[in-house]
C-alpha cells in the first residue's frame, strides 16, 4: 500500500472527502516526524511506538575500490510494532 492508497482507504473507511483524508493523514505524518526530530518517542497503544536510535560513527568500505570511508554518526527511526498488531497479523 502506498501514501495514495492509504488516503483512499481513510476516506473510504471514514466516509470523507479524499481532500480531508490527505489533510488528516498529512497531519499524522508531521505530527510523528516533528516530534520524532524534538527526541521524543510516538507510542501508539496497540499499534506501536516510534522511537530514535542514535547510531555511532564507524568506518567502512567502499565496495569497488576497497578504500576506507567514515560514516559519520546519525539518528535513525525505529518503529517496534505493539502486541495487538503482532496479534492481528499472526
Amino acid at each position: 500500500m502506498n501514501k495514495s492508497e492509504l488516503i483512499s482507504s481513510v476516506a473510504d473507511a471514514s466516509g470523507v472527502t479524499k481532500a480531508v483524508a490527505t489533510k488528516a493523514v498529512d497531519g499524522v505524518f508531521d505530527a510523528i516526524t516533528l516530534s520524532l526530530k524534538k527526541g521524543d518517542e510516538v507510542r501508539l497503544v496497540g499499534f506501536g511506538t516510534f522511537v530514535v536510535v542514535k547510531r555511532a560513527a564507524t568506518e567502512g568500505r567502499n565496495p569497488r575500490t576497497g578504500e576506507k570511508i567514515k560514516i559519520p554518526a546519525s539518528n535513525q527511526p525505529k518503529f517496534r510494532a505493539g502486541k495487538a498488531l503482532k496479534d492481528a497479523i499472526n
